[in-house]
């Protein structure tokens, strides 16, 4: 839509509104990824802070399959997160497809930190939420 000098509708504050929750949504997605790589180390080097009783946790790789499983999502997720500052419909479909893979795999942790999964699920949905809300202002905001 257009207003009537021909501009597009949309205020500056709504700009900077979605511009700050994208902004917003790469920076939650870089710590998580830098803790995805940080619980990938653990599960290299110490893969004994990860066993949890008889119930074992839903992984079934050994912990250095799912050490190095997680460095490489971690990085994933931050490549995903730099993406968002090129401001394209690449970044942002790459971050969602990543964010809610993520959050699904967190899936995985619950027996060990239930706690760290409901917050790491949290985050992803806060992050969905801020990719799919006013994109079309994103773009515009950041390509001026």
């Amino acid at each position: 839509m257009r207003n009537n000098q021909g501009g597009a509708v949309g205020t500056r504050a709504e700009h900077t509104a979605a511009i700050g929750w994208t902004m917003f949504a790469a920076a939650v997605m870089i710590v998580v990824g830098a803790f995805d790589v940080i619980q990938g180390f653990v599960a290299l080097f110490k893969d004994d802070v990860y066993v949890v009783g008889a119930s074992g946790l839903i992984i079934t790789a050994d912990y250095t399959a799912w050490g190095w499983a997680l460095i490489i999502w971690g990085a994933v997720l931050i490549l995903a997160a730099l993406s968002l500052f090129a401001a394209g419909g690449f970044g942002r479909w790459f971050a969602i497809a990543v964010v809610t893979v993520n959050m699904i795999g967190q899936f995985a942790f619950f027996p060990a930190y239930p706690l760290w999964g409901v917050v790491a699920i949290g985050l992803s949905l806060a992050v969905l939420w801020a990719l799919t809300l006013g994109w079309r202002d994103v773009r515009e905001a950041m390509r001026t």
